[in-house]
């Protein structure tokens, strides 16, 4: 096995690889803990596996319009986004991407890196839910002068 392999092999993160149409080519260790499908369930899959269906369309989307013109907005930033466990399960996951090319330019595939980003998002939904009530209330947040 290579350094690279064993890298993919032993990161914490989930790793997944999807070819420009968005099949699953490879899903790590990581990506079986995050997601509870084993790499047997998800290669060969769509993304759609692990996408929401109320957010499929928007993916899609963009999706393929990065894979047509080789650019992404994403790639030097953390994205957060809403995914499905195999259970079912929702959670909140934060990720980036890369695109990797062929000597031509063309996208042979995408990567993303993830990891579960449920309890950030659990404890911000709850702090902006006390703002609102507090500002319901007539109440300053603490810490502001009114």
């Amino acid at each position: 096995m290579t350094l690279s392999e064993r890298i993919i092999q032993q990161a914490a993160d989930a790793i997944v690889v999807a070819d420009p149409d968005g099949i699953i080519t490879l899903w790590n260790p990581g990506a079986e803990r995050l997601f509870g499908f084993s790499a047997a369930d998800a290669v060969g899959q769509t993304l759609d596996l692990i996408i929401p269906e109320r957010h499929r369309g928007r993916h899609w989307t963009g999706y393929k319009e990065t894979m047509q013109t080789g650019t992404t907005q994403y790639g030097t930033r953390e994205l957060r986004v809403p995914a499905l466990r195999k259970d079912g399960k929702p959670l909140s996951i934060a990720f980036t991407v890369g695109l990797l090319k062929a000597a031509d330019g063309r996208v042979e595939a995408i990567f993303a890196i993830l990891r579960d980003d449920t309890e950030r998002w659990n404890a911000e939904k709850a702090l902006r839910q006390k703002a609102a009530e507090l500002e319901k209330a007539g109440g300053a947040p603490p810490g502001t002068r009114r």
